[in-house]
């Protein structure tokens, strides 16, 4: 495994950067959720602005760690350990191979639920409450992830 200065660069860069947009989540994920959200809290953004914006940066950051990990992570360590890049289906599936990922169905569940909590938020509270829920739910999934692709990028 010959890996040149700029994927060792590019690796350590990555690695910096998934740590600490890890922290934010995690930061904001206990803020947010300090029990389970309900549909009267979720309801209750358009009055509570605090709130509204914890919510809104839960889901930036939830979804930024997810594209950092899958979207320049991945490649990057693939790269690190001479394989060929692929699709993101093919790397995604490599990693999960590698045993940096748990799942990719579980990942690609990660990513539709993103999307949920991104374009669905505006027009129904129920979905949005589901949503944000279950995003919490995979916060240690997304944890588990960045430590392992960490370390395997060391």
């Amino acid at each position: 495994m010959r890996q040149d200065s700029n994927t060792a660069a590019r690796l350590k860069f990555l690695s910096r950067v998934v740590k600490k947009e890890l922290q934010h989540l995690l930061y904001t994920d206990a803020k947010l959720f300090v029990s389970p959200l309900s549909v009267d809290t979720v309801a209750s953004f358009e009055k509570n602005a605090d709130l509204a914006e914890l919510a809104d940066a839960f889901v930036a950051r939830f979804g930024r760690l997810q594209d950092t990990l899958g979207d320049k992570l991945v490649p990057a360590l693939l790269a690190h350990k001479g394989e060929k890049l692929g699709p993101a289906i093919d790397n995604l599936d490599k990693a999960e191979r590698f045993n940096w990922l748990e799942s990719v169905d579980d990942w690609f569940a990660i990513r539709q639920l993103r999307n949920k909590m991104v374009h669905e938020y505006i027009e129904d509270p129920q979905i949005l409450t589901d949503a944000l829920n279950a995003g919490h739910q995979f916060v240690p999934v997304l944890k588990e992830t960045t430590k392992k692709m960490i370390s395997a990028g060391l």
